[in-house]
């Protein structure tokens, strides 16, 4: 500390009622560690909505579905668009999909 009461440089402030911790200012309440366990709640959401998706839902089907929409995303485009998607993948933003030929 300073002969004129300020802080040097690397040297701590002194505590002030602002970043004093809340248990040491006088007349805090003390505090209480509080914790819910949401994990049967988490199951319970999981079987409600394999319920709403029904026994006839094929994950697989799902997964091939928007693969294909992936790749026709990505296709039938301009040569600019071309130019910039090669950028994207070459930079590692977006995977490389399709052969860049529109679906017939």
């Amino acid at each position: 500390m300073s002969s004129q009461g300020r802080a040097l440089p690397g040297e701590p402030d002194e505590p002030t009622e602002a970043n004093r911790p809340a248990a040491d200012r006088p007349g805090a309440l003390p505090t209480v560690d509080f914790a819910v366990d949401l994990s049967s709640h988490e199951l319970l959401r999981r079987a409600h909505v394999l319920d709403a998706l029904g026994p006839d839902w094929d994950p697989v089907a799902v997964l091939r579905g928007e693969e294909a929409a992936y790749d026709l995303l990505y296709s039938g485009l301009s040569a600019e668009q071309q130019r910039v998607y090669d950028e994207l993948v070459s930079a590692g933003v977006l995977p490389r999909r399709g052969d860049g030929h529109a679906a017939a």
